[in-house]
């Protein structure tokens, strides 16, 4: 039998105001809990200019105990 137990997710997103409601979606989601979170500012830079800009945002998601797992849970990925 496999569980899955938890996920790390990473995003990029342009704004903080992006970035502070994926955090906000992600707690409020009932498949799973939000154990961890961060969000970092990044830039990229070209001969001393900053050439783009943006946020990295980590979701640590948890789907069941490992020591007791109870719930079978299984991820589906969509590209759009």
């Amino acid at each position: 039998m496999r569980y899955l137990i938890s996920t790390t997710e990473t995003y990029r997103v342009d704004t903080e105001a992006e970035a502070k409601e994926l955090i906000e979606s992600a707690k409020q989601d009932t498949h799973s809990t939000l154990t961890k979170y961060t969000s970092e500012y990044k830039e990229r830079k070209a001969k001393g200019e900053v050439i783009d800009e943006f946020f990295k945002v980590q979701l640590v998601r948890a789907f069941t105990d490992i020591r007791e797992p109870e719930d079978q849970v299984t991820i589906l990925y969509e590209v759009m």
